[in-house]
């Protein structure tokens, strides 16, 4: 179950409450903390008003959380105003902080080449970011500035700045170098978990596994269930013999389709898979657009077993990058099997690669037939020995977003699938 600590997020920015840009600091902050044991129990966002800052700082307080955490708000121009807000519901003085201002100066020095100000508006702005409210500990910026954090009553706020590369820096350092931050960590419970990842699986038939389980034990174990991507994710919370039982029962009833244990991405695995074969991959895309792609070379290192990929949108270049006879696609269309095949080949033999998956299909919202609909894709995959495993075609539902990321993840577990049914070291030139 949760832990004994509770915290809840407040995250600023007009931008972010409109929509203009999407709020990446909550999520990781639930993520980090929710790992930590720590009970998220509320994420609330708000533009950058005074007042709308105050009232929502001023009834996350009034719960008691252990933990406040804010994200935004931070910097040197009129809207940036969560030290004002924190000073005025914790009723602290706003002062401009000494070492707070040794540190905003030393941050902005790279800087002054390129800032074009004035001296005096220089002095204003660097003021502005080193003002606290009194007594707080200061979080040393990580970009130009600086955090804090302070104690109202039981509850610590913690203070961070809203772009999230700033802010997932200073909170790590934070969580770390902080006495009290650390303290209050420290009160947590994690217990045993497990991140259970499936495939193949709709959410109902996970929720009706959970249904079955003994009533006790499904009251011991906190669980959830999230769809996406033609996944299903199961977290589990709790003691370590109830999260097992429960992790036990899921796999009576799934089998393999359970292919994840401890939070394991299917990219991840195929990675591992790849790696420990001493074998390479290649893509060749045409609906996804490069988005298979883009997700691999997402993964550090993945120079070291991705040689490469194509996308091939138009039919000249399946033609003429992928050598996919002309024939085939005046015959079958190049959202076909027998097109997906040929792309894989083709796409094993350009880059000399030890596999290649390719996937074709009709993202929409136009293009479809009544024989091919919008969300028909084709998959199919060359491996070691020059064999094509092709995956029967789906019709995805969705939009075109959603449609081309669905063909991406099932690209990857036709793969991961691919490497734990093969022989190793059958590599094929």
């Amino acid at each position: 179950m949760a832990g004994a600590v509770t915290a809840a997020v407040l995250v600023t920015g007009d931008e972010v409450l409109r929509g203009r840009i999407p709020d990446a600091n909550g999520g990781h902050l639930a993520r980090d903390l929710d790992a930590r044991g720590v009970a998220v129990r509320r994420i609330v966002v708000v533009g950058d008003g005074i007042d709308t800052l105050v009232r929502a700082l001023r009834e996350l307080l009034d719960e008691s959380p252990d933990l406040v955490v804010t994200s935004g708000g931070l910097g040197p121009t009129h809207d940036d105003r969560t030290m004002e807000a924190v000073a005025a519901v914790t009723g602290r003085p706003l002062a401009v902080d000494p070492e707070a201002l040794a540190l905003v100066r030393r941050g902005r020095m790279a800087l002054r080449g390129a800032e074009t100000i004035t001296d005096a508006t220089r002095a204003r702005v660097e003021d502005k970011q080193a003002t606290l409210p009194r007594g707080a500990v200061v979080l040393p910026p990580t970009g130009t500035a600086p955090g804090c954090v302070v104690r109202h009553g039981r509850t610590l706020v913690c203070v961070l700045p809203g772009p999230p590369w700033e802010l997932t820096r200073m909170w790590a350092r934070a969580c770390d170098e902080v006495d009290e931050l650390r303290s209050v960590l420290a009160g947590a419970a994690p217990g045993e978990r497990r991140l259970l990842r499936l495939y193949a699986v709709v959410e109902s038939e996970v929720v009706e596994t959970l249904d079955r389980l003994d009533p006790a034990l499904r009251d011991a174990v906190e669980a959830g269930v999230c769809a996406r991507a033609g996944e299903i994710e199961l977290s589990l919370r709790g003691p370590a013999d109830a999260v097992r039982r429960i992790e036990a029962g899921v796999e009576a009833v799934f089998g393999d389709r359970l292919y994840a244990r401890r939070g394991e991405t299917a990219l991840g695995l195929v990675e591992a898979a790849l790696r420990a074969r001493g074998e390479t991959l290649a893509v060749a895309e045409s609906c996804t657009g490069g988005l298979l792609g883009a997700r691999i070379t997402a993964i550090p290192g993945a120079s070291e077993w991705f040689r490469g990929g194509v996308v091939a949108y138009d039919n000249s270049v399946k033609e003429g990058l992928l050598g996919v006879d002309p024939a085939v696609i005046a015959r079958h269309g190049a959202v076909s099997e027998e097109c997906a095949r040929a792309m894989a080949r083709g796409a094993r033999a350009a880059v000399g690669a030890d596999w290649a998956v390719a996937v074709t299909g009709i993202a929409g919202p136009g293009g479809g037939t009544p024989d091919k609909p919008v969300g028909l894709v084709h998959l199919a995959l060359a491996g070691p020995g020059g064999v094509e495993d092709a995956h029967s075609p789906r019709v995805l539902r969705g939009d075109r977003e959603r449609i081309r990321e669905r063909a991406a993840a099932i690209a990857v577990h036709l793969l991961r699938r691919a490497l734990d049914a093969a022989p190793a070291g059958a590599r094929h030139a």
